[in-house]
């Protein structure tokens, strides 16, 4: 008897360090508002991912992607990470312009503004650390393809390396 009640104690104790440990941090997603306060002290690019709520692949870049320990390291220390839904109707403001929902497309106007009018879901959005032209990516990345998108922004070669000479040489690790 005194063994069982010593292996029932044994067994509730694991259990409860294990429940208490720290939970795997996932990335952690600014508002804009946050990523344009940090651009004041840092000059980093952003990655905003524009996602509706039916969007069933963002759903799974959600889950795999984004959840990449690679994916999450990278964006925390190289890009001001922001998720945006693309049907929110509340205002957007961003670069002292403000961004209403607009019915005629079912969007807000920042999500037309952000893709050039090409409204796509997923589309990954980078502004590069220079404020130059934002640069949508529209569909689901795969890890691989991901990596090889933060990496070509955040290490120097956006703007001085062909994107199709940088994928050539590009060896995913992640």
């Amino acid at each position: 008897m005194q063994n069982i009640k010593l292996s029932i104690l044994s067994a509730l104790l694991v259990f409860f360090f294990i429940s208490s440990a720290p939970k795997t941090e996932h990335a952690k997603w600014l508002s804009l508002a946050e990523a344009e306060t940090f651009l004041q002290k840092e000059k980093r690019p952003i990655l905003i991912d524009l996602y509706t709520d039916w969007c069933g692949w963002c759903k799974v870049m959600d889950k795999k992607t984004y959840t990449n320990k690679g994916v999450e390291e990278y964006l925390q220390n190289k890009f001001y990470a922001v998720k945006v839904n693309a049907e929110t109707r509340d205002k957007i403001n961003w670069h002292q312009q403000t961004y209403n929902y607009n019915p005629s497309y079912k969007v807000n106007e920042f999500a037309v503004y952000m893709t050039h009018g090409r409204l796509a879901f997923p589309t990954t959005i980078i502004i590069p650390a220079d404020g130059s032209e934002p640069q949508a990516i529209p569909g689901y990345l795969e890890t691989k393809d991901m990596e090889l998108i933060l990496k070509y922004f955040a290490d120097g070669s956006y703007g001085k390396v062909p994107f199709d000479e940088y994928q050539k040489r590009f060896k995913p690790t992640w």
